[in-house]
């Protein structure tokens, strides 16, 4: 497993960080959340990637009890705060010094921990003062609650309007967490030059665009069964990778993965980590054998003729708009 310095920090964080969004607490058992954990630390996997929201605050419980036993300075571990949890009261969102405390808080405890390495804004708030959160972020910070800040999903005007307040008050931003993949390159036009600009890095999340570019949806065959596609309460986050053109272009990138010698899964994993603005790729799984797969995606180099060859293949289905990195207008409680 290679490592990656994330920003111009000299923190390091593994370039597969295993992340439980839809899998802990949710999608499977805590018994086969915790081998799967387990699996991914036994193969160099050291950073684990939660939020207070997944599964309403479950998934965090379930991480800490999976990590209890190791050797903390050796995990990075990194969660978020922004979305409604809890009973989901008129505080119980944002980016409010208030949430902000009392979230982190809970999710040390939830975790196990006396720190986190890094805490993340899940979402820009544009009902709180942007001074307001980054003084709580930087109190959290001297506190030694919190280690590194970072943010998820804010456009590049909302990295570069918190990195001049955070420098303000004594610290930086050295992290975004964006979707990212070879069909979701919104990214790449502002938010990247930006980041690089001002010592930031991405961890990118849904490299394999929900399973899309694993190659296991095909065109006019109904999702398989028990796979998010087919959950009607996940079909809606994979949707928009969902049409036949669409299913029909990934399965043409199956000779590409196989002349580089890895699986689909891998492939997609590998591609994302070849943008050198990109610290690491967050990885879910269900079982161990999965992540362990998913781990062999490190370290794998990517020739640039084949990354040429996916964007012939790939084309105009490539979402590239800048403006779909958005936050939503309103706390959604």
């Amino acid at each position: 497993m290679k490592h990656r310095y994330l920003g111009d920090s000299g923190f390091k964080v593994s370039e597969i960080i295993y992340g439980n969004w839809l899998t802990h607490a949710s999608q499977i058992a805590d018994e086969a959340a915790i081998s799967t954990v387990r699996a991914a630390f036994d193969h160099g996997v050291t950073t684990f990637d939660t939020a207070d929201v997944y599964a309403n605050q479950a998934a965090e419980t379930v991480l800490g009890t999976a990590l209890k036993g190791l050797r903390r300075e050796g995990l990075e571990i990194l969660t978020k705060v922004y979305w409604p949890v809890s009973e989901k009261g008129p505080n119980d969102t944002g980016l409010s010094r208030k949430h902000i405390m009392e979230s982190i808080n809970g999710s040390l405890k939830r975790l196990g921990t006396d720190y986190v390495d890094l805490y993340q804004a899940h979402r820009f708030d544009y009902e709180t003062p942007l001074e307001e959160t980054m003084q709580a972020f930087g109190d959290l910070v001297r506190m030694g609650k919190v280690l590194y800040v970072g943010v998820s999903e804010w456009n590049a005007e909302q990295i570069r309007e918190g990195q001049l307040l955070a420098q303000q008050l004594g610290f930086r931003l050295i992290s975004n967490q964006p979707q990212y993949s070879m069909l979701w390159r919104v990214i790449e036009e502002q938010v990247i030059p930006t980041s690089q600009e001002l010592g930031l890095s991405q961890i990118v999340w849904s490299p394999m665009a929900q399973g899309v570019l694993t190659g296991k949806y095909l065109p006019g065959v109904p999702a398989p069964a028990g796979s998010r596609a087919a959950d009607p309460e996940l079909s809606s986050i994979i949707e928009k990778f969902m049409s036949d053109e669409t299913l029909t272009a990934v399965q043409k990138l199956k000779p590409l993965a196989e002349e580089l010698g890895v699986n689909m899964a891998q492939f997609a994993i590998a591609w994302v980590l070849q943008n050198p603005n990109v610290a690491g790729a967050i990885v879910g799984a269900s079982k161990p054998e999965q992540i362990i797969s998913n781990i062999e995606a490190s370290g794998v180099e990517i020739p640039a003729e084949i990354m040429a060859k996916v964007d012939e293949v790939l084309g105009e289905l490539i979402e590239r708009d800048p403006a779909k990195t958005k936050s939503p207008e309103g706390r959604l409680c």
